[in-house]
């Protein structure tokens, strides 16, 4: 046994199969509550579709209008809302527990430039030979680039070991 197709989008003409409507005509004046017949002849005869806009209303409300155009305004508000919205990246900065200052601050203005366009900042520190000795070298650089970070950004996840590196996200705020 094969199920029929299910569509998308709202119910319209012979999809509507409630025995009463309430009808909104071409030019958005209201007409009332009336059978789901009237309702359809009334579309016909404006040469348009019988488009169910409100369907868990009591009754549901209806609309003439040219469906085909409908579903072409709503299919370019999607693109619209596609194209307006911002993906957040994870960008990536790559320190080392004995950092020199100027280095440090190059690396501070390139996260600062990321959390201002939106994006989380994944801060690793890599530790190196014999550097795993001295963890806390690395755990003051991360709690400094926390402290400096506090007024543009949250901390998502706090610094934790991973192998031979420290990880910690920041997120703007």
């Amino acid at each position: 046994m094969q199920t029929p197709p299910v569509k998308d989008g709202p119910r319209t003409n012979q999809d509507i199969r409630v025995p009463r409507v309430l009808l909104i005509d071409q030019n958005g004046e209201k007409q009332g509550e009336m059978p789901t017949s009237a309702a359809l002849e009334a579309a016909e005869e404006a040469g348009l579709d019988l488009v169910e806009i409100v369907p868990n209303a009591n009754p549901p409300v209806c609309k003439i209008m040219d469906y085909g155009k409908f579903k072409f305004q709503e299919q370019k508000k999607a693109a619209e809302a596609r194209k307006n919205q911002k993906t957040v990246e994870v960008k990536e900065i790559k320190l080392r527990p004995g950092i020199d200052d100027h280095d440090y601050e190059v690396k501070m203005r390139a996260m600062k430039s990321f959390f201002e366009e939106g994006n989380k900042v994944k801060v690793t520190l890599r530790y190196r030979g014999r550097e795993m000795a001295h963890q806390d070298l690395g755990m003051k650089v991360l709690m400094r680039v926390k402290a400096e970070t506090a007024t543009i950004a949250k901390v998502e996840s706090e610094p934790s070991m991973e192998g031979r590196q420290m990880i910690m996200i920041l997120a703007p705020r």
